[in-house]
Order: C-alpha cells, then sequence, then structure tokens
C-alpha cells in the first residue's frame, strides 16, 4: 500500500466485473484480507490532518481561550471542566455539521467528502422522523424550511456555548462551567429535531451527548461530574456487554487488516481461520475480542467508577486510554476518530482529574432518588434496545462496533441506480458515480465491489447474501448489488452502520420520488439480533410494492458459514409473505399472524413452517 497509490485486487477489474456475485465477494474479501480497503496512506493521513487541525487545534483553542486559559499551557487546563463541556459541545458540533464520523472516502464520500450540514440546509431534501404517525407536527419525508433553519439554530447554539465565557459553578463558587441558560435551549431543540428527523439527532451522537446537555442545563458541579462518570461508564460497559455474543468476533479480523500501520500480512492473516480458504474469525482474533475488548470495556470502567485508590485509578485510565488510542489507530469504516479522542481525554479528565477519593465518587451526589433516576435513565435504551432492536437504534442501545447491528444489501435491475440520480436532487450523486468521476468504469466498479467483501467477513454479511441468493435465485447476476449502508449515505447526508436509516421507511420515501417498478429495486434487511434470542428478524423489500415477505435468519448459521458460502445459502425461515406477485402495503397485519410471527421467536431451532396468509393479511404493518 503506497502513500498516494491503493492497491487493487490482483485481477484485471474487467475479468473481475465479468464473475458471478459470489466469487466477486471471494476474490474481495480475501482482497481485504490483505490490504483491508487498500485505500492510499494519504487517506489515512488527511484524516489525521481533520482531526488534529478540527477537533484539537481549533477546538482545545476555542475551548481554552474563551475560558481564561492558555491552550499551550496544558497543565493550567487539563482538569478544568469548563474544558471538557466545551470539548462536547465541539465534537457534537463537528458530528452534526458531518465533519466528524462517517466523513470522506472510507465511508464512502468521494465528492464530496462531506454530508450532513450539506444535506440538512437544503430544503427538499429526504428526512425520517422516527414516528410520524404518533408524534402531532412530524408527518412528510420532506425537508422543510422549518427543519432548515431549527438545524441552523442548533448549530449556532452549540457554537455560541463554545466561545461564550463560563459562569461560576453551582455549588463550587471558585470554578467555571459553561453557562446553563446557553445550553438549556438545546435540551429542547435537540428532541423537537430529533423528532422531526432521526438522522440529524444520530449523526450529532445524541446518544452520548444529549444526556451532558442536560447535566450541563440542571445539576451543580460536583454532581455534574458524577453524572458525566455515570454516562461514560454506562457507554463503555453497554459496548462490552453487547460483545459477548457471537457477532463480535467476526469484526476483529476485517478491522485488524483495514489498519495501516499493521503491515505485516502474517500478522493479519493470524486472524482469520485459515487464509485464504476459510476467512471466518480465529482463536487469536476470538482472544482479542473478548479479551482486549469485552473484558476490559466492563472491568476497566468498573474499576475507574469505584476505586478510592489512585494507582489503580492511573492502571485502569492508562487501559482505557490506550484502548481508544487503539481504536482510533485502527482507522475502522465510519471512522469514529473525534468520539475515540474525546472518550479518550475524558478518562483522564473525569477519573484522574476529579478522583473519587477527592469528593467525586458515585456516592458524593447530592440527592440519592435524582442520582437513582439518572441511572435509570442511562440503562433504559441500552436494556431497551438488546431486548427489542427493533426499537432502539443500535447506538442508543450502546452497541457500538459490536458487529450486531441492522444492516441490508440493495441490489438495483440494470439502469435502476441510475434514477436515483435523475429524481433525488442532493448534493453528492450515487457511490458508483463518485467513483467513476475518478477512475475507468471498471476499476471503479471492483471497488466499490470490496465492501462487498467487507460485508462478507461480518457474520450478518453471510445472512443478507443468502437472502439475495433465494429471493432473486438465479436473476441474480443481473442485479446491481450494492452495500446499503454506503448507498444510503448518498441518499441522507449520513450513516453509521444503522439500518433503522435505510429501512422500509426510506425505500418508500425513495420510491415517491422516483416510482420503481416492482423487482427494480429490491432490498434484503435484517434487524440486529436481540440479546436474548438466537435469531435476526429479516424484510425483503421491493421499493415498488413495500415489504413483500419477513422471517428470520439463525445467528448460528451465519457465524458457521464461511464468507463467500461455498455451500450455497443458509437456511432462512418465512414468518409471512405477500400474495404471488406481490401487493402493495399499507394496512395492518392479523392477530393470526402476529401471534405467528413472534412463535417464530420463541421456535426458531426447529421451526420451518411458513404461513399461508390471505390476502387481506397480506399487508405491512
Amino acid at each position: 500500500m503506497g502513500f498516494t497509490q491503493g492497491v487493487p485486487p490482483d485481477i484485471d477489474p474487467k475479468k473481475f466485473n465479468g464473475l458471478p456475485l459470489m466469487e466477486r465477494v471471494r476474490i474481495a474479501h480475501t482482497h481485504w484480507a490483505d490490504h483491508g480497503f487498500g485505500t492510499p496512506k494519504m487517506i489515512n493521513v488527511i484524516y489525521l490532518f481533520k482531526v488534529l487541525i478540527l477537533q484539537i487545534g481549533i477546538g482545545i483553542t476555542l475551548a481554552t481561550l474563551t475560558s481564561g486559559f492558555n491552550p499551550l499551557d496544558v497543565g493550567s487546563w487539563w482538569n478544568e471542566l469548563i474544558v471538557y463541556q466545551k470539548a462536547i459541545l465541539w465534537t457534537m458540533l463537528l458530528e452534526i455539521m458531518g465533519l466528524g464520523g462517517t466523513w470522506g472516502p472510507l465511508c464512502g464520500r468521494f465528492k464530496p467528502m462531506t454530508g450532513g450540514v450539506l444535506y440538512w440546509t437544503r430544503v427538499g431534501g429526504i428526512r425520517l422522523p422516527p414516528w410520524p404517525d404518533k408524534v402531532p407536527g412530524t408527518r412528510g419525508d420532506t425537508r422543510s424550511l422549518f427543519d432548515v433553519l431549527l438545524y441552523c439554530v442548533i448549530l449556532a447554539n452549540l457554537l455560541l456555548a463554545v466561545v461564550l465565557p463560563g459562569v461560576a459553578a453551582r455549588g463550587m463558587a471558585d470554578q467555571s462551567v459553561v453557562n446553563p441558560s446557553v445550553v438549556m435551549p438545546l435540551v429542547v431543540l435537540m428532541v423537537v429535531m430529533g423528532l422531526r428527523d432521526k438522522v440529524i439527532f444520530i449523526a450529532s451522537r445524541g446518544e452520548q451527548y444529549y444526556p451532558a446537555i442536560v447535566f450541563f442545563s440542571f445539576l451543580p458541579f460536583v454532581d455534574i461530574v458524577v453524572a458525566l462518570k455515570l454516562l461514560i461508564v454506562t457507554v463503555w460497559i453497554g459496548a462490552g456487554i453487547s460483545k459477548l455474543g457471537k457477532h463480535f468476533s467476526h469484526v476483529i479480523p476485517p478491522m485488524i487488516s483495514n489498519t495501516p500501520w499493521i503491515v505485516s500480512k502474517s500478522v493479519k492473516r493470524a486472524h482469520y481461520r485459515k487464509y485464504p480458504e476459510d476467512l471466518r474469525p480465529s482463536r487469536m482474533a476470538s482472544g482479542v475480542a473478548h479479551v482486549l475488548g469485552t473484558l476490559v470495556e466492563v472491568v476497566a470502567p468498573l474499576v475507574l467508577l469505584f476505586s478510592t485508590n489512585i494507582y489503580v485509578s492511573i492502571a485502569a485510565a492508562v487501559l482505557m486510554v490506550c484502548f481508544h488510542l487503539f481504536i482510533f489507530s485502527t482507522f475502522p469504516l465510519a471512522v469514529p476518530l473525534e468520539w475515540n479522542i474525546l472518550f479518550a481525554f475524558a478518562t483522564i479528565v473525569l477519573f484522574l482529574g476529579f478522583p473519587n477519593q477527592d469528593g467525586f465518587g458515585v456516592t458524593d451526589f447530592s440527592n440519592p432518588f435524582l442520582l437513582a433516576l439518572i441511572v435509570a435513565g442511562l440503562v433504559f435504551f441500552p436494556i431497551l434496545g438488546n431486548l427489542r432492536p427493533d426499537l432502539v437504534s443500535f447506538l442508543p442501545s450502546m452497541r457500538q462496533y459490536a458487529g450486531n447491528w441492522a444492516t441490508a444489501l440493495w441490489a438495483f435491475a440494470p439502469g435502476a441506480e441510475a434514477k436515483l440520480d435523475e429524481f433525488i436532487d442532493r448534493p453528492a450523486k450515487t457511490t458508483p458515480v463518485q467513483l467513476e468521476s475518478m477512475y475507468d468504469p471498471d476499476v471503479a466498479r471492483m471497488t466499490l465491489d470490496l465492501t462487498l467483501g467487507w460485508r462478507s467477513l461480518h457474520s450478518n454479511g453471510r445472512g443478507l447474501f443468502s437472502l439475495l441468493m433465494h429471493h432473486l435465485g438465479e436473476d441474480l447476476e443481473k442485479y446491481d448489488v450494492r452495500e446499503a449502508e454506503f448507498a444510503s449515505n448518498t441518499i441522507i447526508g449520513f450513516n453509521f452502520g444503522d439500518g433503522h436509516l435505510h429501512d422500509h421507511r426510506l425505500i418508500a420515501a425513495i420510491q415517491k420520488r422516483v416510482g420503481y417498478a416492482p423487482g427494480e429495486f429490491v432490498v434484503v434487511w435484517m434487524e440486529s439480533q436481540p440479546i436474548h434470542k438466537g435469531t435476526q428478524q429479516y424484510k425483503i423489500i421491493d421499493a415498488a410494492l413495500g415489504i413483500i415477505e419477513e422471517g428470520y435468519v439463525n445467528v448460528a448459521d451465519e457465524v458457521e458459514a464461511r464468507p463467500h458460502l461455498p455451500n450455497g445459502p443458509i437456511p432462512r425461515y418465512t414468518t409471512w409473505r405477500a400474495e404471488t406477485g406481490g401487493q402493495p402495503t399499507g394496512g395492518r397485519r392479523t392477530a393470526e399472524h402476529k401471534a405467528n410471527h413472534h412463535a417464530a421467536d420463541h421456535h426458531a431451532a426447529d421451526h420451518k413452517r411458513m404461513s399461508e396468509p390471505t390476502a387481506d393479511e397480506a399487508v405491512s404493518s
């Protein structure tokens, strides 16, 4: 891998593109095992400069100068709460503008590299309200002038909170904090924005930064510190628990393979069972996943939260800082670099700058009832999201990079993908068009298929490709298959691996604008695995017909299958299917169907029976 030149698969692009889909997937994931995305290292340097200039350079300069500190005198401000508060608000501003995670080529953004602000300041784009039928004033899927103005007000409010001087803290007059009256409007504005468009709320990393804003607005100094400790520990432990399943081991090998500083092929290949024949994770990869991942993320945060020994706290803090810096260094897809830097900084500030033994422990919180309420609020969505992932995004569920996501593949009939650019006005074209503006069309297509290789290395990829094979059969080779995370990114301006942002609601919004014929645009979509079940629910969506099939796959089948499915697709168990030929969706399933649907969840291992709906039942809820 060179500085300015990438490393493509060692095959003629035209020959590659003429191969069957799963053979292309095999070549793509075999190449990924040695080279990752194969991007030139110059791309990684661009990301580093983005972090150094935008987050650290400008962010810390603003946070310190506006708080009365010299940014070069680190010793004077490293443990000042107001600086940390402003670091959170500045990072949130970068995220909500699209300048943080999901930025640039590693997220399928080539021209332009930025989504976010370019999309959300345009009237007429697609927006995705979470509960349009339940929350008044949120119906529709078109961005209005109100949405644009609301978004701009939020940006201005975040910037003001960073640049305005602080005020004396409640309960500790010799300390300064961000002015609560400046932050408080965000408590309301972010909720309104989230109800109007869940994409922007998720993009802001609201599941982590919104609680912090609430703490800044209403709590006294010591309580803010303790509440922030509880927040970061909840994030860590939630992520650690989510990695206990079978998916996370499959995340480690492709992440290591994409790490720019690991140049040894033998190190990369050691994370796979038997390169190149079997690219399932090796025992070494499982050890990295569950010892350096799960164990560290659960044990070290508990030590930090309750330790009153400064040396133990320092050891645990160093471990968590190294943990985040390692993730940062691997440049994982979605590239949450700013998030990892902020959490490394938070570890030092909160647990070493405000030690438990100096009056900043959990027992020092002023009101035990309010403390219990905060804890309940912090764990509510992680618990609900792990039990009912269909109700909560994997981010508020605290399943960051656990491999257990809602995912999808998009399949376009010949010429159908181009209709997105013809009928949907937005700042960026489809990913193939972006790539073809820089490379030969055959090279562009081969490069894009590397994302399919990446997806196949994850356990849920085997389920998705199997669903495509089951549904399209011999016609599969006629379709252009796209990784939905990359494809949807060009439509809504953001994606962080959250399939809820490109489920049937987005497909319906696209269909409303494009008007595909049946069979032109087909989506296979899978929900995350609930923590207490061994299945993942799936939907097959035809843009013209809506949801045409539902069922589940067994996670055990996914993790046992090799990435390119040489033994054929894994089984899928269909619990509902529309009439032959499909039928427009829009009603509610009967109680009988719902009973069958829930029964399937509880009897996944031996359930092979398909319900036979009547014409009246063949509708989507």
